[in-house]
């Protein structure tokens, strides 16, 4: 499969097309890397599986997504992300984006 170059960043706020909820970007994959099983059963409307694929957290849920880069925009609410699961990604808020944190050692 030919991989196509993200749209979105690891620290973006991104706003769900379809379903409209917020998020930040944590993971990036070039294209689909689920399983069949998977994309039969919940991406019902069918996004391209060469194209790149994001794992989200959900603001104001527990939820992690994976989303196709057609269901995403960047969002209008830059306001930060409430998730538990952002304490384990080594983000950093600042001025409506996250910015992964580096540790020199």
């Amino acid at each position: 499969m030919i991989s196509a170059t993200a749209v979105f960043e690891i620290g973006q706020i991104v706003h769900h097309r379809l379903f409209d909820y917020r998020g930040v970007v944590v993971d990036v994959d070039a294209d689909f890397q689920g399983g069949e099983n998977w994309y039969l059963q919940v991406a019902r409307s069918r996004p391209p599986k060469d194209k790149p694929w994001y794992h989200v957290l959900v603001d104001n849920s527990e939820n992690h997504t994976y989303v196709a880069e057609q269901n995403l925009e960047l969002a209008s609410d830059l306001r930060p992300i409430k998730h538990s699961m952002l304490v384990n990604c080594a983000l950093r808020y600042e001025n409506g984006r996250y910015f992964v944190e580096r540790h020199l050692v």
